[in-house]
């Protein structure tokens, strides 16, 4: 199953045509993304026996919004791929070395981002989705867990992410904007693999970032299981996975985002967001 938004309500794609979720249900299930991920089960029941004739919206690709619009907890994971470690100095963590971002930074697959002052740097992720309350899960079982994958961008202003002692990654990371995930969400079953993924990030049509999810020090079901082990992961919540090498402030010399750039994050099977920026008001 492929789920959407589109104008605030949610929707399932067939190929490139969708289904209104409230309408073609005739109210069975809600309209609101959020509210379907507290039945998930059941969302994925009815989605598998629509026929073909339900699917019949077409959407505009700009029009989507983000498909888990107003999750209640957002956790990111750092140095997740060896490359990245290794540019940024680090030796591969034996822990995942876990931050959060804020809610409010969220936001859908095509966006204009007003760049704060500092150095704004972009991160393509795997993001992760819970589909349903998740307490102490074991890593075999924590697949079952997920509603689906998405993409996401971990935009960075590295000045403030890195200032003082302890750094403030989470400030750092959650300016608005900061969070656009989509074009939407894709339930595991749809992946011959949902472990080996590419990704990859461009920035003015250059690649700057690729590799494949399959390289992650700690793959989605340990992460999800290490998580929950702490703390309860509630349906809707997201987990962004952490990002391959070749951020912009380990290049040589440095590269930030400037408001002629555009910015597209790809994952195989799922889509691409595509972000453009604008410098900040005086």
């Amino acid at each position: 199953m492929r789920l959407g938004v589109l104008d605030g309500r949610a929707v399932v794609f067939g190929g490139d045509r969708a289904a209104d979720v409230a309408t073609v249900s005739r109210g069975l299930l809600p309209s609101d993304p959020m509210a379907l991920f507290e039945d998930w089960t059941r969302v994925r029941d009815w989605a598998a026996g629509l026929p073909d004739e339900a699917y019949g919206l077409t959407v505009d690709p700009a029009a989507l919004g983000a498909p888990v619009p107003r999750p209640r907890q957002v956790f990111a994971v750092a140095l997740n791929y060896p490359p990245h470690a290794a540019e940024a100095g680090y030796t591969p963590p034996d822990e995942p070395l876990v931050f959060t971002k804020f809610p409010t930074c969220v936001t859908g697959p095509r966006t204009t981002v007003e760049l704060p002052p500092g150095k704004v740097d972009w991160e393509v992720e795997l993001v992760a989705v819970i589909g349903c309350e998740t307490h102490r899960v074991s890593e075999d079982r924590a697949w079952e867990a997920v509603a689906g994958l998405t993409v996401g961008q971990d935009l960075s202003e590295r000045v403030s992410q890195l200032q003082g002692k302890p750094a403030q990654f989470s400030l750092g990371k959650s300016f608005p904007g900061f969070g656009p995930t989509g074009p939407v969400l894709v339930t595991p079953d749809e992946f011959e693999d949902p472990d080996d993924l590419e990704i990859t990030g461009l920035l003015n049509g250059e690649t700057v970032q690729h590799d494949r999810t399959k390289s992650m020090i700690f793959p989605v079901p340990e992460l999800i299981a290490r998580l929950s082990a702490v703390v309860p992961l509630l349906p809707g919540d997201l987990v962004f996975t952490g990002t391959p090498a070749g951020v912009g402030n380990r290049m040589n010399p440095p590269r930030y985002l400037t408001a002629a750039d555009e910015l597209v994050s790809r994952i195989e099977g799922i889509g691409e967001l595509r972000q453009h920026f604008t410098a900040a008001h005086p």
